[in-house]
């Protein structure tokens, strides 16, 4: 069967915590890196052919009609496939598990009788290697270089042109599994699982962690959601979150803006951190703020922006030629060189994370204090320096006003921490006071443009950047200030395309140093959404908010970015900013939070 490229929008997300798959509409496996999210893919069609590597079930007859949900709180997906012979459902999940992952496809009957085809293809190391394929340990066995999978199926298959097909008969109420297992080449496959007993499992499983969720506003099922979403992009040993599942999905298709979101970013960590604590997650969240500790001990002038889901600090970047990119999106990346930037914000994202994580009940012990005062000794020294800012520009650094505003964060939250804790702070808080000053003074004049009524992207800028958005959320500025309101204003004029929020105007000053375009960005307009309401404009924010909840996909997913004239969703997927941002929101409008400067 050839298979047309699926929009970004077309998939939905599989999840073991620990690694995780990306299924069609029409039933197809896509995208799957095994053992980890930053493995090597064995299914890499997504980014290049079906010879590639992907795994599809499709009835012989012509499809009628598709519909896809995902099974109650959980992360077991159910697609139903009609034709005029009958109708079958799809069930599609990944187990929760220890050493060696599993995905499951069982196959059952709903009415009628459907002949079905089955059609895998392994290809290893991003979909450039075939394996050795043979029958042994009750399965079929791939293996090349370090990894191996087995298929296990009552059903017979066999090989052809360097694929495994298989055809079938499914009647009402038959159910027929398929379970694929990825195993260490050198070692005997595990043993076989029952596909029943661990579909009972996994819906256990998400069952129980949904049950912890402590909310009582409006859109409940909408947070529910993302946060399942977030939690199935969470690497579960040692609690790190990657910003995505994917890597090289373009922000603009057929362009070059292709990065590797398969990595956790200490910005992600800090909002992750603040939100699941206010939801009910407390273990998850000191997990999280463990891992953000865990990655960034050692030397403050080494603290990365990003780090590997066990806390690796080697992310280079390389491409892979042999794959033609999704929709010819070239190149494919793999890494990312913007782990060796040098961002100022961070620091600031994590002394929130700290101070919000302390004052929730997360006490901070005199260990974690010195590792803290540590990184504020660098700062102080290198706070009035040039970065490469929030969006990870490649242009050359220049002194972000965003950044500059986080690092008067981390000064201020480390004078409140040091305050509530009663830590060994001695003469820095005098000192950490007066930066603290010095910062907020320079930021409002050099960062805020008097004839855009403004503050603007750079020092001495006359571009808009979305980032700013965040002034008021983090207590820099009141919302009320004219300033802030000036700002809200000029990105609403400046920087919306049907209705969202772009980051920058990427054509203004080429200031991130690469050609092409981007989409409208996500996150960035659920900012927006979050300051209207903050000055007083919560019926536009609320618009907003529904405008954006409509572009998520059927199973409530959504990717970073999304195009507005092509009305399609951009960029890496599912994206954890996205639903972190969705989720602050809907508590925000929900009265969950309170407004900035106010008592309310």
């Amino acid at each position: 069967m050839n298979k047309a490229p699926a929009k970004i929008e077309d998939y939905a997300f599989l999840s073991d915590t620990q690694s995780g798959a990306l299924v069609s509409r029409e039933g197809c496996v896509d995208w799957l890196c095994f053992p980890r999210f930053d493995s090597p893919a064995c299914f890499a069609s997504l980014l290049g052919k079906k010879e590639n590597g992907h795994w599809l079930f499709f009835p012989a007859a012509k499809i009628e009609n598709v519909k896809r949900r995902y099974r109650g709180d959980t992360l077991i997906l159910e697609t139903e496939i009609e034709t005029k012979e009958g109708a079958v459902r799809l069930i599609d999940f990944m187990p929760p598990r220890g050493e060696n992952p599993d995905i499951i496809r069982i196959v059952e009957g709903l009415r009628g009788e459907v002949l079905m085809k089955m059609e895998l293809i392994i290809r290893f190391e991003y979909g450039s290697i075939i394996p050795w394929v043979r029958k042994a340990h009750d399965g079929l066995e791939a293996i090349a270089g370090p990894d191996g999978l087995i298929l296990r199926t009552p059903i017979e298959t066999r090989g052809e042109d360097l694929k495994t097909v298989a055809e079938f008969t499914v009647k009402r109420d038959q159910r027929v599994p398929f379970v694929l297992t990825w195993f260490a080449s050198h070692r005997a496959p595990p043993r076989a699982i029952h596909p029943e007993h661990a579909l009972r499992d996994t819906e256990k499983f998400w069952n129980g962690w949904a049950g912890r969720f402590h909310y009582s506003g409006p859109w409940k099922d909408v947070i529910m959601r993302s946060l399942i979403t977030l939690k199935g992009l969470t690497y579960a040993p040692t609690g790190g979150l990657v910003a995505a599942l994917t890597t090289s999905l373009p922000e603009e298709i057929g362009g070059v803006r292709n990065w590797d979101y398969r990595y956790c970013w200490l910005r992600d960590a800090t909002f992750t951190l603040i939100t699941l604590m206010h939801v009910g997650y407390r273990d998850e969240a000191n997990s999280w703020r463990e891992w953000l500790l865990r990655a960034i001990a050692g030397s403050a002038s080494q603290m990365q922006i990003m780090y590997g889901v066990r806390g690796e600090r080697r992310l280079d970047e390389f491409e892979l030629p042999w794959l033609a990119g999704y929709e010819n999106s070239r190149p494919v990346r793999i890494g990312n060189a913007a782990s060796n930037q040098f961002q100022l914000d961070v620091f600031g994202e994590v002394f929130l994370a700290m101070y919000e994580s302390h004052i929730a009940g997360l006490e901070t012990n005199e260990p974690d204090w010195r590792l803290q005062v540590e990184l504020m000794r660098f700062l102080e020294s290198n706070w009035n320096q040039p970065d490469e800012g929030i969006w990870e520009v490649r242009g050359g650094r220049k002194h972000f006003t965003h950044s500059k505003m986080m690092t008067w964060v981390a000064f201020d939250r480390a004078v409140k921490l040091a305050e509530l804790c009663e830590c060994a702070a001695g003469e820095n808080i005098e000192r950490w006071k007066k930066i603290r000053d010095q910062i907020h003074r320079e930021v409002c004049e050099r960062g805020y443009n008097a004839e855009k009524k403004a503050f603007t992207q750079f020092y001495g800028s006359d571009a808009l950047d979305a980032s700013l958005l965040m002034m008021a959320r983090v207590g820099f500025l009141p919302p009320g200030d004219e300033r802030m309101r000036g700002t809200i204003e000029a990105i609403e004029r400046e920087l919306m395309q049907d209705g969202l929020v772009l980051r920058y105007r990427t054509e203004e000053e080429r200031v991130d140093g690469l050609p092409g375009r981007e989409g409208t960005f996500l996150p960035c307009s659920f900012w927006l959404a979050n300051c209207l309401h903050f000055i007083g404009r919560t019926d536009d924010a609320k618009k907003l908010f529904e405008r954006l909840l409509a572009l998520q996909n059927d199973v409530g997913l959504l990717s970073e970015e999304y195009d507005p004239i092509a009305k399609r969703q951009l960029g890496n997927f599912p994206q954890a900013f996205t639903h972190l941002a969705l989720v602050n929101t809907a508590r925000i409008l929900g009265g969950q939070v309170k407004v900035p400067g106010s008592d309310t």
